[in-house]
């Protein structure tokens, strides 16, 4: 499929937006959509924090740094933001993987991660 797959989220509901300050998501539409050409699967919403940030430009995933020529602010301690369901799983392992928000987490992100996990590490939506 080369489309946007709008689909579910992993309890297998209608998936929620993720954040639109900033704006995130493979398509940059505020949600954790995917498609096939998201070869990193940007379908975990996370409330971003500080050892994660940090984790992930030891990755050599800079996601601190603004881009102002990509319209990217750089992320902050807090911020929403649709990860690569790979690279979350790397930051269990690594002792340091951000809280989720399960109905803005896109169904195909238990192609990587059990619900068990992701429901440990759940976070209230609203937050």
């Amino acid at each position: 499929m080369s489309e946007k797959d709008a689909g579910r989220n992993v309890l297998g509901e209608p998936l929620l937006p993720c954040s639109m300050k900033p704006v995130t998501g493979f398509f940059r539409d505020g949600c954790c959509n995917t498609s096939d050409e998201d070869a990193g699967s940007h379908t975990i919403c996370a409330l971003v924090t500080e050892s994660f940030l940090a984790f992930s430009v030891s990755r050599g995933n800079d996601l601190v740094t603004p881009r102002p020529a990509f319209g990217f602010p750089g992320l902050k301690p807090g911020d929403r933001w649709c990860l690569c369901a790979p690279r979350w799983r790397e930051a269990l392992e690594a002792g340091c993987a951000p809280r989720v928000v399960l109905s803005a987490s896109h169904e195909r992100a238990l192609e990587f991660v059990s619900l068990d996990l992701l429901r440990a590490h759940a976070v209230e939506a609203n937050h």
